[in-house]
């Protein structure tokens, strides 16, 4: 017993005091950092951040962004004052450019950069390497065939050789006295798979060039107008946070002719819908003047920055003159579109008058009038124009206070009334002249002529993402295109006749070993072996059966234990 106590105190003397130790060494920072690093640069985690980023980028296009529309931005403000502001704390409104979305970004670029450079090291290992030694049993591999020949050996493997060759495996070096042969292929396929991986992430830095490094701004112009580009010319100017305003190349163009048409023959869906949609430009810059076609498929293009036909309009030509004759306004007035008739609404301000005037109303392309409507558009194209517009007096610009150039402060004006005392009501079609109620002058609708809605972009990343786009199409026809696979060949000299080695009768083991899965790899050895019997001018003489006898029984076996 005492023995046993001693025996038992000297064990638990061997332990430590502090029994946590026993679970394992402690991780310092830096092994803590090291895994880490190795959970962020995992395959899983870039699958992860990837599926992230597309759930992050939801809410830009649920809520509207600042750099896109600021209008709605403060429309949202004033509807919903309290959601907004919470909103707005987490960025909501500009979810592009907020922390937490670059947050995902750049650690999705740093897991895919982590996860690619090492792969990249193993897989140039790989194709300089040669394959590996052929297994001692064959008969294991997942497929193989074995056939008895009357060849030589030597000739049955300088045929194996022969035929991998000409289906581009790449070969083992010979060894002497060794009838084997070593050979694979299918090295494109982790080559795609690194290239799609290379291109995903040569195209989320593109778009990060893009949205730093680019700017993008709207412009509405008029037929025959002409427009210079200036930070200050825009209706809406969005810049990267790495442009300057001095950064928007100075240019001017000018909208010759707008050119829309609509289907007026179809009946149903089809019916007002565009059919011709294009214009022509005149475009000025670096001292060189040239007349540009252009579409919505078909930017203008001026020094790097692209101007696309976003919209179109009408513009009715309005002139207003007081009662003295006297022109107080006369110009085109942008009518925005309300349906897909062009209904459009619209204002005009007359601030040269005194008091000041305003109208506001709509403008109808092909003018219909029911009961059940009122007066509506039937047809999107000129077929029957008519201006419809309200007058109002006072005080265009309250306090200073900027505005909308399609609104009016119709709180701080006055309805201009008949005499008797209803609500103007003014109809004008092309050459009318009205009077305004109350010896305030006549307004004439000259003619009509139309609008472009342009989206001037320069963005830098565009040509590269589009390069990468397709290097990853490449790199992923690579990947589901191409398969591993390494095929195995063991030639057994006397195989048919064991108490005459020398014999003619010689066994060939053929056998394959995918990479994943792969279907056509039954096929690939069958024709193999047909094609090296073929080659080494022999006929079989025992059909196919199982290799694991003959590989037992070959006398290299001891030699080529290597795994696959």
């Amino acid at each position: 017993m005492a023995t046993d106590q001693r025996t038992r105190q000297r064990i638990e003397s061997s332990y430590p005091k502090d029994r946590t130790a026993l679970g394992g060494p402690r991780l310092g920072p830096v092994g803590w950092a090291r895994w880490a690093w190795r959970q962020l640069t995992s395959m899983r985690t870039a699958l992860a951040l990837l599926l992230l980023l597309a759930v992050a980028a939801i809410p830009g296009s649920i809520f509207p962004q600042r750099g896109v529309d600021p209008v709605r931005v403060r429309q949202y403000f004033e509807d919903d004052p309290g959601l907004a502001r919470w909103l707005d704390r987490f960025g909501m409104f500009e979810v592009y450019s907020s922390p937490w979305f670059a947050s995902i970004y750049l650690l999705l670029m740093i897991s895919l950069v982590g996860c690619v450079l090492p792969r990249m090291r193993q897989h140039l290992r790989a194709v300089r390497a040669q394959p590996p030694r052929t297994p001692a049993r064959l008969g294991r591999l997942p497929v193989h065939r074995h056939v008895v020949l009357d060849a030589a050996p030597d000739d049955v493997v300088a045929a194996a050789r022969a035929r991998l060759s000409a289906r581009r495996f790449r070969l083992r070096e010979e060894e002497d006295g060794a009838l084997v042969v070593a050979a694979e292929k299918g090295f494109a396929k982790e080559t795609g798979n690194l290239l799609f991986h290379l291109a995903l992430l040569g195209i989320i830095v593109s778009v990060a060039a893009g949205h730093l490094f680019g700017w993008r701004g709207e412009i509405i112009i008029k037929e025959g107008e002409s427009w210079t580009a200036g930070a200050g010319t825009f209706d809406t100017l969005s810049l990267g946070p790495l442009v300057d305003e001095s950064d928007i190349p100075a240019f001017t163009v000018r909208l010759d002719d707008l050119d829309v048409q609509f289907e007026a023959q179809a009946e149903g869906a089809q019916f007002g819908q565009p059919r011709v949609f294009q214009g022509v430009a005149t475009v000025e810059a670096d001292g060189s003047e040239r007349q540009v076609d252009f579409g919505v498929n078909q930017p203008l293009s001026i020094d790097g920055t692209s101007m696309f036909l976003l919209g179109n309009g009408y513009a009715p030509v309005v002139t207003v003159r007081d009662a003295e004759g006297e022109v107080l306004f006369s110009d085109a007035v942008t009518f925005l579109p309300q349906d897909n008739t062009y209904g459009s609404d619209g204002v005009i301000k007359v601030p040269g008058a005194d008091p000041g005037l305003g109208f506001a109303g709509g403008f109808l392309p092909t003018l219909s009038v029911s009961p059940e409507s009122g007066m509506t558009s039937s047809f999107p194209g000129l077929v029957d124009p008519a201006l419809v517009l309200t007058a109002y007096e006072g005080e265009l610009f309250p306090e200073g206070r900027s505005q909308s150039v399609f609104s009016i402060p119709t709180e701080s004006l006055d309805q201009v009334l008949q005499d008797d005392g209803q609500p103007s009501r003014m109809l004008l079609r092309p050459g009318d002249t009205l009077e305004i109620p109350g010896d305030r002058g006549t307004i004439e609708l000259e003619t009509v002529i139309r609008w472009g809605g342009m989206l001037v972009r320069h963005d830098p990343g565009r040509l590269p993402a589009l390069l990468f786009a397709g290097t990853a199409l490449a790199g992923l026809v690579l990947m589901l295109g191409v398969r591993r696979r390494r095929v195995f060949v063991r030639v057994h000299p006397g195989a048919g006749d064991p108490a005459d080695p020398g014999s003619r009768h010689t066994g060939l083991s053929v056998a394959a070993l995918p990479k994943g899965t792969d279907p056509g790899l039954d096929d690939l050895v069958d024709e193999l072996v047909e094609q090296i019997v073929g080659a080494s001018g022999g006929r079989v003489l025992e059909p196919d059966r199982p290799t694991g006898d003959a590989a037992d029984a070959a006398p290299d076996d001891a030699r080529d234990k290597d795994e696959v």
